[in-house]
C-alpha cells in the first residue's frame, strides 16, 4: 500500500526527489545538507515514487521503437537490433537513417568496412554523415535496374569519401551469363585486387533478399527456369549473391559460379554483419539468416518485427 505523506513530509519528499533525480545530488550529500539520515532520504524517495509524486517515463528516441527493438534483439539473440515505426516503402527513409546511425555508432578506427551492391545499402549511405577514417571495400558487383542509377562502385566511393580513408572498388556486374565469364572477370587484375581485400573486412552492412518476385533483384532478372533451379537448390534468400536455405546454411545454386563477389565462406568470416531488411515477404529469409548466424545485427520495421516475434519461440509479449 502506498505510504501516506503528511504535508510537511510531502514538501520534503518533493525537495529530496527534485535534488536527487533532477539535480543529481547524492543521498549522502542530501542527508548532510538537510540534517537527516541517508536512510530517511531513501525512504522519502520511495514514498515519492509510491505516492505518484514522482513518475518515471521512458520516451523512445524519435524514429526508433525501443520496446520492439529490445524484445526482438532478445528473441533473436542479436547483438544490435533497431526497429523503426511503420511498414513498406513509407518506412524506407526511417530505416535508412537508423541503419546509418547504427553504423556510425558501431564503426571504430580499427574496422574495415565492407559494402555490397544493394538498394537498402545505397539508401543508407545517402543518409550517412560521418564515419571514422577507415578503408571501405566493395563486396560484390552491381545489378543494373531501371529503379537504381547507383552501382557498387558509387556506394563504396560515397562511403569512402565520408570516411576519408581508402576505398577498394572494381567494375563488374554481380551476375554474369555463365561461370566461365565470371571466372575470367574475377581474374582481371583490378577485380582480383579489390576482392583480395574482402578477407580484411571486419564490419559489413548488407541487404537481404527473399527468393521471390520483387524481393530480390537477382530473382527478378532471371528466367523462370533459372528461378526454379535456385529454388530446387533450397535457397530461400540471398545476400550479395550468397544464397542460403531455411536454416541459414549457404547453398550452392546454378547461379553461384556466375556471381562476382564475396563467397559464403567469406561472408561467414566477417566479424560483424548488419542486415537491413523489412517486409512481410522477407520475414522467412530474415529468420533463416539469423538462424544460420549469417547476420549479427538487424535494422527493420515494426511490421516486420511483429512478424518475427510472432514466429519466434523465445519471444515474450
Amino acid at each position: 500500500m502506498p505510504e501516506s505523506l503528511g504535508p510537511s513530509e510531502a514538501v520534503l519528499a518533493a525537495a529530496v526527489a527534485r535534488r536527487h533525480l533532477i539535480d543529481g545530488e547524492s543521498k549522502v550529500d542530501l542527508a548532510n545538507a538537510l540534517g537527516i539520515s541517508r536512510f530517511k532520504v531513501a525512504r522519502l524517495l520511495d514514498a515519492a515514487r509510491q505516492s505518484g509524486m514522482v513518475r518515471i517515463e521512458i520516451v523512445s528516441p524519435l524514429g526508433i521503437d525501443t520496446d520492439r527493438s529490445a524484445r526482438l534483439r532478445e528473441a533473436l539473440a542479436l547483438e544490435h537490433c533497431v526497429v523503426v515505426p511503420g511498414s513498406g516503402t513509407q518506412a524506407d527513409p526511417g530505416v535508412s537513417a537508423a541503419a546509418a546511425a547504427l553504423l556510425t555508432e558501431m564503426a571504430t578506427d580499427k574496422d574495415v568496412l565492407g559494402l555490397p551492391w544493394s538498394r537498402s545499402v545505397s539508401r543508407m549511405v545517402d543518409a550517412l554523415e560521418w564515419l571514422p577514417e577507415i578503408p571501405v571495400v566493395q563486396l560484390s558487383g552491381a545489378m543494373v535496374t531501371p529503379e537504381e542509377d547507383s552501382s557498387s562502385v558509387d556506394v563504396v566511393r560515397r562511403a569512402g569519401r565520408i570516411a576519408g580513408g581508402r576505398w577498394h572498388v572494381f567494375y563488374s556486374p554481380l551476375l554474369l551469363d555463365d561461370a566461365a565469364s565470371a571466372d575470367v572477370m574475377r581474374r582481371q587484375p583490378p577485380v582480383k585486387a579489390a576482392l583480395d581485400h574482402v578477407k580484411d573486412v571486419t564490419l559489413a552492412v548488407i541487404g537481404l533478399g527473399a527468393w521471390t518476385s520483387g524481393r530480390s533483384t537477382i530473382h527478378d532478372v532471371l528466367s523462370v527456369a533459372e528461378r526454379r533451379a535456385v529454388t530446387r537448390a533450397g535457397a530461400v534468400g540471398e545476400a550479395a549473391g550468397v544464397f542460403f536455405d531455411t536454416e541459414g546454411r549457404v547453398v550452392e545454386t546454378p547461379l553461384t559460379a556466375r556471381v562476382v563477389g564475396l563467397t559464403g565462406t567469406q561472408l561467414r568470416g566477417i566479424r560483424h554483419v548488419v542486415a537491413i531488411a523489412h517486409g512481410a515477404e522477407k520475414v522467412d529469409a530474415i529468420a533463416a539468416a539469423v538462424r544460420g548466424d549469417l547476420i549479427d545485427s538487424l535494422v527493420t520495421t515494426a511490421e516486420t518485427a511483429d512478424a518475427l516475434l510472432a514466429a519466434s519461440p523465445d519471444s515474450r509479449p
